[in-house]
């Protein structure tokens, strides 16, 4: 994959604004956190990111949301600087990315 390409269609890196942007993902992320969906076959995304939420704060987890999708982080290293652990950080990327295509599959249908 040549360097320009985007590696999650999130519209900051695509520009395309058809894709949800990733203000777009976090919410969703700390929404689901709040409130998490009941006997949903993805709830465990949910309840992990509720869990990391009340450990390290919405900042931390919009930092490591933002540092994945936008600015191409590894998950573990995304954790840098916040006093997090790095498996939290794979927590984070992967249901960022999970909920990431889920809001563009919604946007294109």
């Amino acid at each position: 994959m040549p360097d320009t390409d985007a590696l999650y269609d999130v519209c900051e890196q695509t520009g395309n604004p058809a894709h949800a942007s990733v203000d777009d993902v976090i919410t969703l992320v700390l929404d689901r956190a709040r409130k998490p969906r009941e006997n949903h076959h993805n709830a465990h995304f949910d309840e992990a990111m509720a869990a990391v939420v009340d450990q390290y704060g919405e900042g931390a987890v919009r930092t490591v949301i933002h540092r994945v999708l936008v600015e191409h982080d590894p998950f573990r290293t995304a954790t840098v600087g916040l006093d997090m652990q790095n498996m939290d950080g794979i927590r984070i990327g992967t249901t960022a990315g999970r909920f990431l295509r889920e809001l563009n599959a919604v946007q294109d249908s």
